[in-house]
């Protein structure tokens, strides 16, 4: 009994943090059609940036809010410099951002070397709850808190705000959008950017327990695609359910069967999008 509760728990803990990744990617990939290779860039500099913050300040919320901001101005910068005007390009989206994530890749190792860190979580955060004869670390709880609440203040947003409508709107004819007054560029550079900070807080909380090394980048975006791919391309419900399923399928699928845990994770995706090729949540 306690081998399935502690692998549930770490599969939902897990997909918590693979939604603070995959909400942002959803609103870029699946809202904007942009095929960003560069997200999981935006979560190991996140993550690097951070563990400069912290060393500097001792502060975890100043590193973590660092972080987050850095990447969001990179973020700005990737979004009016190289992408604004490869909308519906995908194959020049893909060499774009992929020939910036390796060079992120590369500015990474140089700056920090190729050794991996470990990201010194706050006092408060370490220990351990316990529940009966059950043990579940402090740190993953917060996980799956800080999840939720960005699920909910991404949905408040979208679905009942006015600068959500008015990202609806974009999404669905940006040129009807822009003539009834709608700053698409700002929108489209706004959405962008929170998604890169989003991506750079999974790399800040990511790096308290599974660590900070290279090649965190290109490890971590399958999984987010597959997230994104599978709960359906624009929605947050969708990146929601995809990321606690792939986190558990993954978690289950590597303790019980660690020969085939590729297997016992991808199958079950092509499973799901033979029947429904738009993914669980995804509008046809």
């Amino acid at each position: 009994m306690e081998f399935w509760v502690t692998q549930l728990f770490n599969g939902v803990s897990y997909g918590a943090l693979l939604f603070l990744l995959a909400g942002g990617l959803s609103l870029i990939f699946g809202m904007m059609r942009i095929v960003n290779m560069t997200h999981g860039s935006h979560y190991l500099l996140g993550a690097y940036l951070a563990l400069t913050f912290l060393t500097r300040t001792g502060s975890y919320v100043l590193a973590l809010l660092g972080g987050a901001l850095a990447i969001a101005v990179l973020g700005v910068i990737e979004w009016d410099r190289f992408l604004q005007g490869l909308r519906g390009q995908e194959l020049a989206q893909v060499l774009t951002t992929m020939g910036l994530a390796l060079i992120f890749q590369d500015l990474a190792l140089v700056t920090w070397g190729g050794d991996p860190y470990n990201l010194k979580i706050p006092a408060v955060l370490s220990g351990k709850y316990h529940l009966g004869t059950f043990f579940f670390p402090v740190y993953r709880v917060f996980i799956i808190v800080v999840a939720l609440g960005v699920a909910v203040v991404l949905w408040l947003v979208v679905e009942r705000t006015r600068v959500g409508a008015m990202m609806r709107a974009t999404v669905d004819d940006a040129e009807m959008a822009r003539g009834v007054g709608i700053n698409v560029s700002g929108i489209s550079l706004g959405v962008f950017a929170l998604g890169a900070a989003l991506a750079a807080v999974a790399g800040v909380v990511a790096g308290g327990f599974l660590g900070i090394y290279p090649g965190a980048d290109f490890e971590i975006l399958s999984y987010a695609f597959v997230v994104v791919i599978v709960g359906g391309l624009g929605s947050l419900r969708g990146a929601l359910i995809g990321s606690l399923l792939v986190g558990l399928l993954d978690n289950f699928g590597k303790a019980l069967f660690p020969e085939l845990s590729y297997f016992t994770l991808f199958a079950p995706m092509a499973a799901i999008l033979a029947v429904r090729p738009t993914g669980l949540f995804g509008r046809a």
